[in-house]
């Protein structure tokens, strides 16, 4: 993670709409690999196929190693090799019987990497932010897996170029940070992570004052808010509040209580509520709309408080009712 950032004037009650100008793949410092960016995808004990597994052994752990080029050009990636994950030892002599402890140096002599992988796939690139966010006002060290009303760690592979964040200020300064960079990723991440790898981005700051959203379609707004080109995206969670709804030992019991269930529910219920404010509809009509006109994804189920995100198209909203705004405006 890179932060916090603090945001001159940012008060609790405040939006801080985070534009997403540039994002580009920092290339390989290997004069071997150069004008190559690499990414992996861990298939791992946290990722919700872990227990369904059809071929031995069973379970298993598996990094699959992706190449990007930096040409600005090629618009996708391919997978060059891959292995399963052998017990690894820290500097410190711990071995490490699982992918549990971050940046450790595999021994590539211990694995037998398998260089026949996804032959002549090309995955089209998604360049995305899996974690931004402000700092909640329940807690002083906050653990960055789960996400939560402050934003936090989403990953929904839609956070792109050309897109805003909203996120309800909840500290002084707003104290925005951003990291875990990913060139691709679908709904759920479903084998444990995205092909995580890194990116340098642009990012501009916009603060709405609490006294200017009334009236306006980011009025009532105290979640993490995706405005794209052509749409509006919610984002709901089992737990809209853990650290608040849990109590003193939210951030462990989190990863035990994720559900779908919760999460669609809460999403649902927020993309009710910003229809019937932003046009200015009855609650029946809103659940019409969102039942005929809304998609509903998955967007995490492996980083704790489980995500759903509603998308909603902005030709929905009908000229003179709509309070939307060009985006970038």
């Amino acid at each position: 993670m890179t932060g916090p950032v603090y945001v001159c004037g940012a008060e609790p009650g405040d939006l801080l709409e985070v534009r997403i100008l540039d994002l580009t793949p920092r290339p390989s410092g290997n004069p071997i690999y150069e004008g190559k960016a690499f990414g992996s995808n861990a298939g791992a004990w946290w990722g919700f196929h872990y227990n369904n597994l059809s071929e031995d052994p069973s379970p298993r752990e598996v990094i699959t190693i992706y190449a990007i080029e930096t040409d600005g050009e090629t618009s996708w990636a391919e997978a060059v090799h891959r292995y399963r994950w052998v017990p690894q030892a820290t500097p410190d002599g711990e071995m490490h019987e699982r992918i549990d402890y971050p940046g450790i140096i595999v021994d590539q002599d211990q694995v037998v990497q398998l260089d026949e992988t996804l032959e002549g796939v090309k995955l089209p690139l998604r360049l995305h932010i899996g974690a931004m966010g402000v700092a909640p006002s329940e807690a002083d060290i906050v653990d960055s897996i789960p996400p939560s009303y402050f934003g936090g760690n989403i990953d929904d592979r839609h956070v792109g170029i050309g897109t805003s964040m909203y996120y309800p200020v909840a500290v002084p300064g707003a104290l925005f940070s951003a990291g875990d960079a990913h060139a691709s990723q679908g709904d759920s991440e479903l084998n444990g992570t995205a092909i995580e790898t890194s990116m340098t981005g642009v990012f501009q700051f916009v603060l709405h004052k609490q006294a200017d959203l009334e009236g306006s379609i980011l009025a009532g707004v105290d979640y993490p808010l995706l405005e794209t080109p052509d749409s509006w995206i919610v984002h709901g969670f089992t737990f809209p509040n853990y650290l608040a709804e849990l109590g003193e030992d939210a951030q462990t019991e989190i990863y035990e209580l994720s559900s779908i269930d919760p999460a669609l529910k809460d999403s649902s219920t927020k993309m009710r509520n910003f229809l019937m404010n932003g046009m200015n509809i009855s609650e029946d009509e809103a659940y019409s709309l969102i039942t005929v006109g809304t998609d509903f994804a998955i967007t995490q189920v492996v980083d704790g408080n489980w995500g759903v995100h509603g998308i909603v198209s902005k030709q929905l909203f009908p000229e003179g009712t709509s309070k939307t705004r060009p985006h970038g405006s």
